[in-house]
């Protein structure tokens, strides 16, 4: 696959997940995809995939990426840039406050023919929890 084939395919992907059309992600994702997140856990396998990338919008219904920098090189794609999305579900024990949030994240897709086989996700989690008012940096 070329680098502007990888880019796209891993660009639908993500469309996929914000129109929540679980089914038309799956098409860019490896069944043997493996993922790794915020924490130390990971996620092996198209489902456990699935459920943990759509976890998001349980917590965020309305939630959805805007990408500005797309960097493809050998079979690995780099997106930048931000997730933004009402408070409506329960996140680390805080119970939903109905506030909007914007942060930003950055994602490494690993692809083999023409699908996910791995994902890497770092997020702004401690400036979206500032805009939950569940941080507060002390200044003195």
């Amino acid at each position: 696959m070329s680098l502007e084939q990888n880019k796209a395919i891993v660009l639908k992907m993500y469309e996929a997940f914000d129109k929540q059309d679980i089914e038309q992600g799956r098409k860019f994702i490896s069944v043997d995809i493996v993922g790794h997140g915020m924490d130390t856990t990971s996620r092996k396998g198209i489902d456990e995939f699935i459920q943990y990338a759509m976890s998001s919008f349980i917590i965020f219904p309305d939630g959805y990426h805007v990408f500005e920098e797309i960097i493809a090189e050998g079979n690995k794609v780099v997106t930048r840039g931000t997730f933004s999305g009402t408070h409506q579900g329960k996140l680390m024990g805080i119970p939903p406050t109905g506030k909007q949030v914007k942060f930003s994240f950055v994602h490494i897709d690993t692809l083999l023919d023409g699908k996910v086989t791995e994902h890497w996700g770092q997020a702004d989690v401690f400036g979206m929890m500032q805009q939950l008012d569940f941080a507060t940096v002390d200044r003195k």
